[in-house]
């Protein structure tokens, strides 16, 4: 038996997904000390697996539209800031439209991603298959988002860790922190599964998707935030380009991005279903079978397509009206958390880390970040 020791940082950083570790390098380069708890391996949770994930503002929640402005002006930079593969590619994002009924929608989003800055144009079903020769005939239209693209989660996550590293911060893997310490009106502590402390100076930030509600709720905050093991399919390479840009539907579960090696990821919000006695989430055929079903209403040339793989194992934690929570723990003001990602965390990850350093260093929650309280209301937009 080991025996518990006391550790002391400036700031703790629970989580080392893409969120923690893009805050500790955001932390560490302004020359803060920082720590970070991972209680699996980096990138371990949904910020990696296979394939590339979306880097898109097309068909979002009104209130993560200034988030992916900011975002637009940091992915294509980077890779060179973190010394480090992202993978990000500006391919553009289509919203396809089949139905009639979704027409007003479309000008709907079409009008309010403009306000917002976000280059947006609604394409006419001859403008489209110039874009998108192998789409089905009863695609009519599409929203189109130029400057939206696609990147690597887990190679950037990755860069995200070594730049932090390479600027102090230190990272431990396979450490789980089960309580955090309230005392006088602060967190002034966290506990590890192995019974180590984790003296805190400034402040503790909890970025550990899903584990984040266990974490605060012994303070008094309970999160509505719930688990789901979104499915993932990917296709063997195909013998031709057939999906050009990065593909979302009005009304269909779908997602489309063509990989690298020629594959095409699918995907669209189907489930898998948790293991108990495996304890691991697995893809269920018909969800399988259906999203791959979807695909091909849409790119009929996709008929017969081999799967190469077929994937839900890793947890994303989702907010009741699909926007992340972002707040700090009433009553103690240095406790912080982020989550709720609701799968689409992703893009505006370079920039929420941002703000929460911003935030960490003033003391003022940035005005960008008050519309992911806990409390807030839901706007009325086209969502």
């Amino acid at each position: 038996m080991t025996t518990p020791v006391t550790v002391r940082t400036d700031i703790l950083i629970i989580g080392a997904g893409v969120c923690g570790s893009a805050l500790a390098w955001e932390l560490a380069r302004r020359g803060r000390t920082v720590l970070v708890l991972e209680a699996g391996a980096i990138a371990g949770g949904a910020s990696g697996g296979p394939g590339k994930r979306g880097v898109r503002a097309n068909g979002r929640d009104v209130r993560e539209l200034p988030l992916v402005r900011r975002a637009y002006e940091l992915w294509p930079t980077l890779a060179d800031l973190l010394d480090g593969e992202t993978g990000f590619e500006r391919i553009g994002h289509l919203e396809l439209v089949e139905r009639p009924e979704d027409d007003a929608r479309a000008e709907a989003r079409l009008a309010e991603q403009r306000r917002h800055g976000i280059p947006t144009e609604l394409l006419a079903e001859a403008e489209l298959r110039a874009l998108e020769p192998d789409l089905a005939a009863g695609v009519r239209a599409a929203l189109h988002c130029p400057l939206d693209g696609v990147a690597d989660h887990t190679a950037t996550t990755h860069a995200y860790a070594r730049a932090a590293e390479r600027c102090g911060a230190t990272f431990s893997t396979a450490t789980r922190a089960t309580q955090l310490v309230g005392e006088a009106g602060r967190v002034r502590a966290a506990v590890t599964a192995e019974g180590d402390r984790i003296e805190i100076g400034t402040a503790v930030v909890v970025a550990a998707n899903q584990g984040v509600a266990d974490l605060v709720s012994p303070l008094g905050t309970h999160l509505p935030t719930f688990p789901v093991l979104p499915q993932v399919l990917i296709t063997r390479p195909l013998v031709r380009p057939v999906v050009r840009h990065l593909i979302g539907h009005a009304h269909r579960r779908l997602a489309l991005k063509a990989l690298p090696d020629g594959a095409l990821m699918i995907t669209g919000g189907w489930l898998g279903m948790w293991n108990a006695e495996r304890r691991a989430g697995e893809p269920v055929a018909e969800a399988v079978a259906a999203n791959l079903a979807e695909a091909i209403e849409v790119y009929p040339c996709l008929d017969g397509t081999e799967l190469a793989m077929a994937v839900a194992d890793r947890t994303e934690s989702v907010a009741p009206d699909l926007v992340p929570i972002i707040d700090v723990v009433p009553g103690l003001p240095n406790c912080l958390f982020a989550t709720g990602w609701s799968g689409h965390g992703w893009a505006i990850a370079p920039a929420v880390a941002e703000l929460l350093a911003t935030w960490l260093i003033r003391g003022d929650r940035p005005a960008a970040l008050a519309p992911f309280a806990i409390a807030r209301p839901t706007p009325t937009s086209s969502r």
